[in-house]
């Protein structure tokens, strides 16, 4: 994995997400400040989202938007070999 499949690619993409859904900005119309969770897409939860209900079409979902979820590594044994999985086994799996 390179490139856009990068941890810190991935972990860089999970700071800006992270930055745009703090994000806020004045609506003159409805004389307040709005913020993601007043635009988004919020399939279950459409009329008071938060933002963990607002749908994120992202390659960090895998991991649930989640860094320490990112990082996390678990044994495996398959047949008579072990070894070590990471988010890039995690990614295959779902992909």
């Amino acid at each position: 994995f390179s490139g856009v499949l990068s941890e810190e690619v991935l972990r860089a993409l999970l700071e800006l997400q992270e930055r745009l859904a703090a994000t806020t900005a004045w609506a003159p119309v409805a004389g307040r400040e709005v913020t993601l969770s007043d635009v988004c897409y919020a399939p279950l939860n459409p009329t008071e989202p938060g933002l963990g209900d607002c749908c994120v079409n992202s390659v960090t979902q895998y991991f649930q938007n989640n860094g320490t979820r990112l990082a996390m590594t678990a044994t495996q044994t398959n047949g008579k070999e072990t070894g070590t999985v990471d988010w890039r086994d995690h990614l295959i799996y779902c992909v």
